[in-house]
């Protein structure tokens, strides 16, 4: 080599100038090392496709390592890993439990984690539950199509096993008859939020594409996740027909009755709304989050369905907090497109931007805010806004009507949500009135501290009663 390197200079130097022979070979070696990068790559490759056949375990690990090692191609969402598998259970299985949920995606959520529940006390094995496709929605999904049906599966091996057999089950064909909040022994309590917190885990689809719109937002600063229930199902079966017109009144009542199994048919807005079992309006929403001292800049994503008039009743809140955003301007409209026409895997995105929110108000408490309350708990008690609706109408009219100023609007408003804040908090238990009492799925006290240090946490002085809290 260091012969035909100085045989290549002299002939350089009669020949005057710089020589073109070095840049030419500098690019000979360039050349020779892409060529040989290529190679490696397709070899690579190859030895995937056919490793995949052999031990796939073994390949994926290796192509994980070669990631690391080449760096990220895509923006990842770091995220921790499940607890390990306890052993599976010995038990003689009595028989299969088959269930039916109806209702939405958190509603049909809590049933299955009470049944199972259910099937751990009878020792029944537990087939993988039927989504209601039957309800206002007519969401023809799956379970499969919004949960990963094997890390659900795996979840549960020590409790129950979950199988596609049908017959010879004992099934329960509606579970909105859920199961108490209280008085259930701690092991079940637990075993509730196993369910929930671990093993009803979202297929890869939504899971992908719900930290994609997390990131999205955290990039532009903090946010808050308003969940504005002002949707058309909510305001027919609730009869909450407040700031709408009369043609759209007539339309949600119209709406009500063509479903029978409905019950309330003749409903009195004005007297549901006084009671605080409105969901607050758009126009509402804006003044109370003002009153509560948020930065006409905040980044606001509206977790919500269609919004019932549309732009029309937006108006008010976009233009006193600009920076509204939802997932259908974030996202490209193909990445929606397999999600379309399934509300419930909408919901499910809607339901991931809402529990990794730097703030969560809901403006109804319904299932989602109440499933997603207790996982904000779950996580380290974030900051969730539960609006107190019935001292909230009180005020707003008062202040609508010119009785109230501004100033004073604010500081009652403040007060009244000071200790509504998503602080610990011992669940509220009322005696043989189990429906009016706090849900166990939004404060899951059980599984937030261990026994001995449980008392400290959610306070010594705040003992179950019947005080609202």
């Amino acid at each position: 080599m260091e012969i035909r390197s100085e045989s290549v200079g002299l002939r350089s130097e009669k020949l005057g100038g710089s020589s073109p022979v070095i840049p030419r070979k500098r690019l000979q070696v360039w050349f020779i090392r892409v060529c040989s990068s290529i190679l490696v790559w397709t070899c690579l490759v190859q030895l995937v496709a056919v490793g995949e056949l052999w031990h796939p375990r073994f390949i994926t690990n290796l192509t994980t390592r070669f990631s690391q090692i080449a760096g990220p191609l895509h923006v990842q969402v770091a995220v921790q890993p499940p607890p390990p598998l306890p052993p599976p259970r010995n038990y003689t299985s009595n028989g299969f439990l088959k269930v039916s949920c109806n209702g939405g995606l958190n509603q049909m959520r809590s049933a299955i984690c009470d049944m199972v529940a259910v099937a751990r006390l009878l020792n029944l094995t537990l087939v993988v539950p039927e989504l209601d496709k039957t309800s206002f929605w007519a969401d023809p999904s799956d379970f499969e199509d919004i949960f990963d049906v094997r890390h659900f599966i795996d979840s549960l091996r020590d409790e129950i096993l979950p199988l596609f057999n049908k017959s010879k089950v004992l099934h329960f064909n509606r579970t909105d008859a859920r199961l108490a909040n209280n008085m259930i022994p701690l092991e079940l309590q637990k075993l509730r939020c196993r369910v929930n917190f671990q093993a009803l885990k979202f297929t890869p689809q939504i899971e992908s594409l719900g930290h994609k719109l997390v990131h999205i937002l955290h990039q532009r600063g903090p946010f808050m996740a308003l969940h504005l229930r002002y949707e058309m199902d909510m305001l027919a079966f609730s009869g909450c027909t407040h700031g709408c017109k009369q043609e759209e009144a007539e339309e949600l009542k119209r709406l009500r009755y063509a479903y029978p199994w409905w019950r309330e048919k003749e409903i009195n807005s004005v007297e549901r709304r006084s009671q605080g079992l409105c969901p607050l309006t758009p126009e509402e929403a804006a003044l109370v989050l003002q009153a509560l001292g948020i930065d006409k800049e905040t980044q606001i994503y509206v977790a919500a369905g269609e919004i019932y008039g549309s732009e029309r009743r937006l108006a008010a809140l976009r233009a006193a907090f600009p920076r509204i955003v939802r997932k259908e301007t974030l996202l490209d409209p193909l990445e929606l497109q397999q999600f379309q026409n399934h509300s419930s895997q909408m919901a499910a995105l809607d339901f991931m931007v809402s529990v990794a929110s730097n703030t969560f108000v809901p403006t109804y408490d319904g299932n989602m805010a109440k499933v997603v309350e207790g996982h904000r708990r779950y996580l380290g008690f974030k900051k969730t806004i539960l609006l107190d609706r019935r001292k909230l109408v009180e005020l707003l009219n008062l202040h609508q009507n010119g009785t109230l100023p501004w100033n004073e609007f604010t500081v009652a408003v403040r007060e009244a949500h000071e200790k509504r804040m998503g602080q610990p908090i011992r669940r509220r238990v009322i005696p043989d009135k189990p429906k009016e009492e706090d849900y166990f799925y939004s404060n899951p006290q059980e599984c937030l501290c261990e026994a001995n240090n449980c008392d400290d946490l959610l306070g010594r002085g705040n003992s179950n009663s019947s005080s609202v809290p």
